[in-house]
């Protein structure tokens, strides 16, 4: 297989892998469709960028941005970047297993993906939210966020390098309750 295509085929497999601790398990199955203005692949350095109105489908997911760029490491893992098109938030959306009509959007001017370690990063006006059909259930809002898709776990801040800092603005939760499960 040529060097080039095997580094699109690893990205569009690691793209249906964000979120992947409830994403839709039919997703995996799906073909993956990835358009974009212009592809570069540097081999040598292991780097591929797709540029202008990036948009990724892959069976529910679905993916938009300015520009997305892929390393891979000597370990085979990939790091993801994606980055928002001058004054839009690069986005993504993901049907959930964890209950029926359960999505799972998240947003950014920046979002990174570490496939080594499963853990998604949003930067500068980031916003991840839950949704049961068109309803919203969770809503998280702060500058960064951080979410470990291995343990489900958020971290929230309010400046863009991942520390809080007083005077910074605030993050915003709102979380929903959730349905009790009856036990007759």
């Amino acid at each position: 297989m040529k060097k080039p295509l095997f580094n699109l085929l690893t990205f569009l497999f690691c793209i249906g892998l964000f979120f992947n601790a409830h994403a839709e398990k039919a997703d995996a199955d799906k073909p993956t469709n990835i358009e974009a203005d212009q592809m570069f692949s540097d081999d040598v350095k292991q780097i591929t960028t797709f540029t202008g109105n990036v948009v990724v489908t892959k069976g529910t997911l679905l993916i938009k941005a300015g520009k997305a760029v892929i390393v891979e490491d000597p370990e085979g893992y990939q790091f993801i970047t994606l980055y928002a098109a001058p004054g839009k938030l690069a986005s993504l959306r993901q049907k959930q297993d964890s209950g029926p009509d359960t999505w799972l959007e998240g947003y950014g001017e920046k979002i990174e993906y570490d496939n080594k370690n499963e853990i998604a990063k949003f930067f500068t006006r980031a916003r991840v939210k839950r949704l049961q059909g068109s309803k919203v259930t969770d809503d998280v809002t702060g500058e960064y966020i951080s979410y470990n898709a291995k343990t489900e776990y958020y971290n929230v801040y309010n400046t863009s390098e991942g520390v809080s800092k007083p005077g910074a603005g605030r993050v915003k939760a709102v979380i929903q309750p959730r349905e009790k499960k009856s036990n007759k």
